[in-house]
Order: structure tokens, then sequence, then C-alpha cells
């Protein structure tokens, strides 16, 4: 099995008058970039099987972006996600094929806990996603065995790589030569 980790997107901000914590949207810009991301993270994980939710708002979103960029692939909730912990996250991942490639779309510090527990570590405080980072973990012995990391991404990199090179190209003027350069975005 793989698992394949993402933080929500970008969300309003906790606190804001109105809102309760579990009902915070992704804000518009986030959904912007996290469309991008999306479309980076299709260019390096070549199929996603079952994607699996947090029920609240600002992850499920964040879920709709991905199965976009996957398509035929369908966001299901899973309640684990968001409330029941990391054993409750491991028994979800169980219910599903050793072959299959599994996203979670949850929240932290639930995930970096999670990755934590997957790698064989007790430093889950060393293992922070960023909002719409990601992270694939091979687990060839299951969820409740530890795992190799194969990847842990942030968001930035994910937009790096949606436009297929991470290259970008500069032109300038100097004594009335136009200049061509290429260079790590």
């Amino acid at each position: 099995m793989k698992a394949l980790l993402i933080r929500h997107a970008a969300a309003i901000p906790r606190g804001t008058p109105g809102i309760l914590d579990d009902e915070r949207p992704l804000t518009s810009s986030g959904t912007i970039k996290f469309r991008t991301a999306a479309r980076g993270l299709r260019r390096i994980t070549p199929r996603l099987d079952v994607l699996l939710t947090s029920p609240l708002p600002r992850a499920h979103a964040t879920a709709d972006i991905v199965a976009r960029a996957f398509t035929p692939v369908e966001p299901r909730i899973e309640p684990a996600l968001a409330s029941q912990g990391v054993d409750g996250i491991v028994a979800a991942l169980k219910t599903h094929p050793d072959d299959a490639t599994v996203a979670l779309v949850g929240h932290e510090p639930m995930l970096g806990a999670l990755l934590a527990q997957m790698l064989g570590s007790t430093q889950a405080e060393r293992l922070v996603f960023k909002k719409g980072g990601v992270a694939l973990v091979d687990l060839p012995d299951g969820p409740a065995a530890p795992g190799r990391l194969i990847w842990f991404l942030d968001p930035r990199v994910l937009r790096t790589l949606a436009d297929g090179s991470g290259m970008t190209r500069k032109v300038s003027s100097a004594n009335g030569r136009t200049i061509r350069e290429e260079k790590q975005s």
C-alpha cells in the first residue's frame, strides 16, 4: 500500500468572527494555489485508487480539487481523519487493498503524528505539514507496520512541478543585446 497524506489547503483564519473552527472554508487564494499544486501532484503520482477526506469543509474542498486532478476517483468521507486519532486512521486504511494508493486529506497535528507512526518515529513534532503539503509513504507490510518515506513536499514545490519543468525563462537586455537565462524557480 502507498499512503498519500495531504494537509488541506489554506483556510480562513481560526477565530474568524461568526465562523466555527470546524466550518472554516478554504480561502480563494488557497483554492487557486492548491489547484496548481494538485496538477503538480498528478505529475508525480501515477495513480490514485482511493481518496479519503475529513468531513470538515476545508479538507473536503481540498479533496474535491484532488479528485478533479485524478479523475475518476471520488472523495469519500472518513470521520477518523477529523476526530478519531491515528489509530482510527490506520484502522480505516486496513480496509483497503494492499496494492492500493490511498490518499488521506486531513489536518495538523494529526497528519504529522500519522506520518511519524507510519515511519516508526516518535518525533511527530518534526514532521509538520504546511497547508497544502503532501507526503507519500510506501507501506509494503500494511498500514500498521513501519514504512518508507518516498517524499515529503511543500506546496510550493508541487506548484513548481505543475508546469512540468520547474524552470522559468528570464529575458533581459545588456548593452543592447537580449540575454536568455534559465533559472530554477
